[in-house]
């Protein structure tokens, strides 16, 4: 494929060989809605087959080579961290992100960092510190922290004293980490709670993030916007502000829809990851930021999903690499508002998909990840194997 004039193929193959996707071990498991979950016969049951899958996607995509994991879905007496480890480790893994759990249990009803309970808060505390210990197991080396803490009704708490249990919470979860973790802190404007969430915005999870420490910082989850925020100001100025730790790919409609990423506004996605070009551009060097998927597949096969997730962020990703930055950068010095829009819309309307073909041929892997795994038939083996002990399992595994 012949890309524009500006752009060095082999410096665009190279940086993508550095541009890597962590799928969570949740996105391979049956997901629904709060009104009821819906079930895949293909779906993964256990944390040695959420691997499995994993490996598959990492297999056909060759991008996709650790795994996020969430402690008490993914760990327990008979999954200990050495056991998580050595079976991601064959399946060609390794395990990324540790996230805490402080949302799922009945003392979490009022809050858990900043329940009025200093039993319950303590509680929570424990269990992030025990997940940073999981963390050192499996070689984690990123504590990934969302809080569903808030209200969900005017005078049901006192929120400057919430911000302050929230702040003295985080910055003890700081001391805990050994030196060379990072910690990301994940906003939500609503959900669960509705009046007011104790880490709504990007401002909230900056100002925490710097009063804990140096290792904190901020993780933007695409599909936790407002209609009409955007998102692409707040990742560049997190950039800016050396505050940018990570992303939750996902896509959304309405608000956190949890939707395939690209599959509603791809243009945005592309505007996102922009930005961090831009930053590597003027940098010199890669911005250590990681790219996450957090998506609910309650309709699309999970695997499938994930392999089109992959490829998406490959596309955008590879977009963003083709911008003309000199172009832009004569228009925006000269006002020129259409040619620097134009510059945007050119490298937003480009097909890298040919490229990318032949960028992955190049690397033994397959040109189209998603026909290529169809054709190997592991989703129907994994059904086969799996929708027999989906009767016994539904009810006592997440």
């Amino acid at each position: 494929m012949k890309l524009p004039g500006h752009v060095d193929e082999n410096a665009l193959a190279d940086r993508l060989d550095r541009f890597a996707v962590e799928t969570p071990s949740w996105g391979y498991a049956d997901t629904g809605t709060r009104f009821g979950k819906f079930f895949q016969d293909a779906a993964a049951l256990t944390i040695e087959e959420k691997l499995a899958d994993a490996g598959q996607v990492h297999r056909y995509t060759g991008c996709c080579p650790t795994v996020a994991v969430h402690v008490l879905w993914d760990f327990g007496e008979e999954r200990p961290p050495a056991f998580v480890r050595r079976i991601a480790q064959q399946c060609g893994l390794t395990i990324g992100s540790i996230n805490p759990n402080v949302f799922q249990d009945q003392c979490y009803k009022f809050g858990s960092l900043a329940n009025r309970d200093r039993e319950v808060r303590e509680r929570a505390m424990q269990h992030i510190v025990d997940s940073i210990e999981i963390a050192k197991g499996v070689g984690s080396k990123v504590l990934s922290l969302w809080f569903a803490d808030g209200t969900n009704y005017p005078g049901q708490g006192d929120m400057r004293q919430r911000k302050r249990w929230f702040a003295e919470g985080l910055e003890a979860v700081h001391q805990a980490l050994p030196q060379d973790m990072k910690m990301l802190i994940e906003y939500k404007p609503f959900e669960p709670a509705f009046y007011h969430t104790d880490i709504p915005d990007w401002g909230t999870a900056m100002l925490l993030a710097k009063r804990a420490g140096p290792r904190a910082s901020v993780l933007v989850d695409t599909g936790h916007h407002l209609p009409g925020t955007n998102v692409e100001q707040i990742v560049a100025l997190l950039l800016d502000e050396n505050m940018l730790g990570g992303f939750h790919f996902n896509d959304r409609k309405y608000a956190d829809d949890d939707l395939t990423l690209g599959s509603i506004d791809p243009y945005q996605l592309f505007r996102i990851l922009r930005e961090v070009v831009s930053v590597e551009r003027e940098r010199g060097c890669d911005v250590d930021v990681g790219y996450v998927v957090d998506q609910s597949h309650n309709i699309k096969p999970k695997i499938e999903a994930m392999i089109d997730t992959a490829v998406t962020a490959q596309e955008a990703f590879s977009k963003a690499l083709l911008l003309d930055h000199e172009a832009l950068a004569a228009a925006q010095a000269e006002d020129d508002v259409v040619m620097a829009e134009r510059a945007m819309r050119n490298a937003f309307a480009t097909d890298v998909r040919p490229f990318l073909a032949e960028y992955r041929t190049s690397r033994q892997l397959p040109a189209d990840p998603l026909v290529a795994f169809r054709e190997s038939g592991y989703a129907e083996r994994a059904a086969k194997d799996r929708a027999g002990r989906k009767g016994r399992a539904e009810a006592t595994y997440a």
